[in-house]
């Protein structure tokens, strides 16, 4: 079972996330800040992570960075509702960046796709 870490402070979207992937046969562990999504991405070794942009503390971009030099092979996917995030140079590290939206197929696609399960 591939192991996703979802990283995003609005716990509406963890639960939404962890509902819709985990019926797909992902196992989810979630944080809601970038401190804890570090500790978590060190401790759990995720497959692939989901993470926000806008959070309190350490945004998601420093994150990125972060992830990046422990584990650069693990896909990191940055969704974010603002869409204008995407021109920032320091989002370019990620794998995929996705505007948070309703309909989740787009999400679901693309970490099927980074997981070679597509």
């Amino acid at each position: 079972m591939k192991k996703l870490l979802l990283v995003d402070d609005e716990e509406s979207i963890q639960l939404v996330y962890r509902e819709e992937f985990e019926d797909e046969g992902y196992q989810v562990i979630s944080a809601s800040d970038g401190t804890t999504g570090l500790e978590k991405f060190k401790e759990e070794n995720p497959d692939l992570v989901i993470l926000d942009i806008q959070m309190p503390g350490i945004n998601g971009v420093e994150v990125l960075r972060q992830m990046k030099m422990l584990r650069p092979a693990v896909p990191v996917i940055l969704s974010s509702a603002y869409p204008e995030f995407k021109r920032d140079l320091g989002t370019w590290a990620s794998d995929e960046y996705i505007v948070k939206s309703g309909n989740l197929d787009e999400l679901k696609k693309t970490v099927r796709t980074l997981l070679g399960e597509e």
